[in-house]
């Protein structure tokens, strides 16, 4: 496995600015997720490291070599597709042989094999060997895609939303299949996502992005709890965090220069009753899941969405009083700042 970073890198098409100064290091066996929407600039980095596109400025380095200039083949990583990219007349076991048998890396067919079954019992697709590509199910075809990447034990893993085509269940199973693997071999993955769970579960540190600029790196927890701003808070949380006017909810620690309060659902107590000494809410909707309720809340014009537990007896039109624990606060431009310390950035 290796080291991978990326040194000032910026890549333009015309006048879309996909990677702008990026600078990111990935330690040797490290699993990074670069999370973000579409456009982000996510895929565009993958592809500057994978040597399909060329930065116009900066350096793409794996191992400590420079490699900005080397073509895809020199740079020993292995690209895993959303798509599937299988070949469909082809068994699993000749997908899986295909990246060992190419004549830049042709290896012995003793060894072939030997390294097929590893990887196909990894995946746990060892029964589905001699069936051809076509014959599986989305979850069987991802695996046998992402077991192609895995022969090949390159020094590099890129992965590019592997698991979005999926149904939830593949997915969850996927994500804990993933992270097995890497942590038994020891790998070096870059995987880009959208999706926050992936992201929180998978990652050992966690690269926000939005419009070809990395805004945050970190650990999950760093970037849940420590958001450097209300973009990078608004990523992760399911419900997604609460942004509301400060003026709202004036009073307490909050520091002068706050304009906007983030309310997790962690950070909002209900207290079922229009007494209390917070600020007053109506409940305009409650969602029953089962093991918990969302809980649609007013204050004023203003939307906010929290958790109950199902056995509090709530519906719409009730009055309740609010209470916050620990809540985050976002100055005018969107940075945070502390809650005890007039404002100075946390």
């Amino acid at each position: 496995m290796a080291e991978v970073a990326l040194v000032d890198v910026s890549k333009s098409f015309g006048a879309v600015d996909a990677v702008r100064n990026l600078s990111l290091s990935i330690a040797n066996g490290e699993f990074v997720v670069l999370l973000g929407p579409t456009g982000a600039g996510k895929t565009t980095t993958l592809r500057l490291i994978a040597g399909l596109e060329r930065p116009d400025r900066g350096n793409v380095l794996i191992q400590g070599r420079i490699v900005t200039e080397a073509v895809p083949a020199e740079r020993d990583v292995a690209f895993v597709f959303q798509q599937y990219s299988l070949y469909p007349h082809l068994t699993v076991y000749d997908n899986l042989a295909f990246p060992l048998r190419s004549p830049a890396r042709r290896m012995d067919e003793q060894l072939v094999r030997r390294r097929i079954h590893q990887v196909a019992e990894l995946l746990h697709v060892e029964q589905k060997l001699g069936n051809r590509a076509t014959a599986l199910s989305g979850g069987e075809m991802q695996r046998v895609a992402i077991g192609r990447a895995l022969v090949r034990e390159p020094a590099v893993y890129l992965m590019d939303e592997p698991l979005s085509s999926l149904d939830a269940k593949l997915r969850a199973e996927l994500r804990l299949e993933l992270k097995r693997i890497q942590r038994e071999l020891g790998t070096t993955i870059l995987y880009v996502t959208h999706d926050q769970i992936e992201a929180m579960t998978m990652a050992d540190r966690i690269g926000v992005m939005n419009e070809g600029v990395l805004i945050q790196l970190g650990t999950p927890r760093e970037i849940y709890e420590r958001p450097d701003n209300a973009y990078v808070a608004s990523r992760l949380g399911a419900p997604a965090i609460n942004l509301v006017p400060a003026e709202l909810l004036a009073g307490g620690a909050m520091p002068p220069n706050a304009r906007t309060v983030g309310l997790r659902t962690e950070h909002i107590r209900m207290i079922c009753s229009a007494d209390g000494p917070g600020p007053v809410a109506q409940v305009h909707w409650v969602e029953h899941l089962g093991d918990q309720n969302h809980v649609h809340l007013k204050i004023a014009s203003h939307s906010l969405v929290t958790l109950a537990d199902p056995a509090q007896q709530l519906k719409a039109g009730d009055r309740v009083s609010l209470a916050f624990d620990d809540p985050l606060y976002f100055d005018q431009a969107g940075n945070r700042v502390a809650a005890n310390e007039s404002g100075r950035q946390a």
